[in-house]
């Protein structure tokens, strides 16, 4: 109990830092981002672990077809979800300051693992503590240097419920669209997966391992 007080009170001394010390990013991590990559394995422990899955049989109509969509990778070129048909699909809200920011690492390699089959798209968004100041160019140079970041990156932009929320984002938090989602990321790192046939099927939290169990059962691994 000590042990995680203390991290607790570690991890938001450092927070704090991010938010009152703004700074442009570079490719190369800052001493701060160093200290919350050490501390992942503690923030991991103390995150919640909350997940939603829905049958594909329970899926009510949907308003919006997801393969209609389109999105602005952080390149400026526009990507056509219709090219998608046939995979399964995560999409993560992601940060370059955050305490869950080293799971770019494990991203990457589930990413590696099975690009055949699946399709990860990430989203940077500074909705969560202010944790992703950088232009779009400075965190794509982040995510390469750092983490080896070869799946997309989408421009950035936000992601929870307002009227700035990202279109795709709009869709997977509006239950008339989804077919029975209304779950907004509530920090950066929350995840969903839409599966081959453009339905999306689970959201998990920020503390769910993208190599962990939860992860491997949702994608049929």
């Amino acid at each position: 109990m000590k042990l995680l007080l203390i991290s607790a009170i570690a991890i938001s001394v450092v927070t704090v830092a991010y938010v009152m010390t703004p700074s442009k990013l570079n490719s190369k991590m800052t001493p701060k981002q160093k200290i919350l990559k050490l501390m992942y394995p503690f923030i991991m422990k103390m995150g919640s672990k909350k997940t939603k899955m829905m049958a594909e049989d329970s899926i009510q109509n949907t308003t919006v077809d997801f393969y209609l969509m389109k999105i602005e990778l952080n390149d400026g070129t526009a990507f056509d979800f219709s090219k998608l048909k046939g995979k399964k699909i995560l999409l993560v809200n992601t940060a370059s300051n955050c305490g869950f920011t080293r799971q770019y690492e494990g991203l990457e390699t589930l990413y590696q693992q099975q690009k055949e089959h699946l399709i990860i798209i990430g989203f940077p968004a500074n909705d969560f503590g202010k944790q992703e100041p950088g232009t779009d160019s400075e965190i794509a140079s982040f995510c390469k240097k750092n983490y080896g970041v070869s799946f997309l990156i989408a421009k950035k932009g936000s992601v929870i419920k307002s009227a700035n929320q990202q279109l795709v984002y709009k869709w997977l938090t509006d239950k008339k669209q989804n077919g029975w989602n209304e779950e907004a990321p509530s920090w950066n790192f929350c995840k969903y997966i839409i599966n081959e046939k453009g339905k999306l099927t689970h959201f998990f939290p920020s503390a769910i391992d993208p190599l962990g169990v939860e992860m491997q059962k949702a994608l049929g691994l």
